[in-house]
């Protein structure tokens, strides 16, 4: 069966910029009530209940029809969530990632990393309703250089199930922000980056972003 991961961090450590409460319902809450539908759908799947989440959702077309939708909004809401708790936390103070790695891949995708930012904000604002945005990595091209994009998704729509490989996420439900920011997405968006943990991101980066 599919368990509720732990915060890596405490309830308040994102704080000012995202408040305790909000992390106590959108972690206890909203994701706890993803892993149990997940697990309530696939009831008697042993096989599909032993897989990675992500091997699942890359695999839906094993799941049998009739539970398909619920398997697939439900283990993106679990894979959604488990990433992003994963890249915040902002222990390093860095706003940016350090420089070579990771940081040279975004300047080449994207024109730099302000560009990107501008970019990835901007995705997420426009965004309608309920969804998320993702940088994903891509496969390497054939000259062996790496590649990232700028996916943004519907409800827990998640890259994976199309085969790519999401490195940082931005959770636009708002769940994640209206406690503290009401309908004003444009101020939590610009709060977030504040607390995004690039050294989790380059490590996500570095490995394929691959996460049991």
């Amino acid at each position: 069966m599919f368990t509720l991961p732990s915060l890596p961090y405490d309830y308040s450590t994102l704080e000012p910029f995202i408040d305790t409460e909000t992390m106590h319902v959108h972690h206890d809450k909203h994701h706890a009530a993803y892993v149990k539908n997940l697990n309530d759908a696939l009831a008697g799947q042993d096989d599909l209940l032993s897989m990675d989440i992500n091997d699942l959702l890359r695999s839906l077309d094993k799941v049998p029809e009739e539970i398909r939708t619920k398997v697939k909004n439900n283990g993106g809401g679990h894979a959604n969530h488990s990433l992003f708790w994963t890249i915040m936390g902002g222990f390093n103070n860095l706003n940016e990632p350090k420089r070579g790695g990771l940081f040279e891949v975004i300047k080449n995708s994207f024109g730099g990393f302000p560009t990107f930012k501008e970019k990835f904000s901007a995705a997420g604002l426009g965004r309608f309703g309920s969804g998320w945005v993702f940088l994903v990595k891509s496969p390497t091209t054939s000259s062996g250089q790496d590649l990232l994009e700028i996916v943004d998704t519907a409800n827990q729509d998640t890259p994976v199930s199309e085969g790519k490989t999401p490195i940082l996420a931005l959770d636009v439900w708002e769940h994640a922000y209206y406690l503290k920011y009401k309908n004003m997405r444009a101020d939590y968006i610009n709060a977030w980056w504040n607390v995004v943990n690039w050294k989790e991101v380059e490590k996500m980066f570095t490995k394929g972003g691959e996460k049991k």
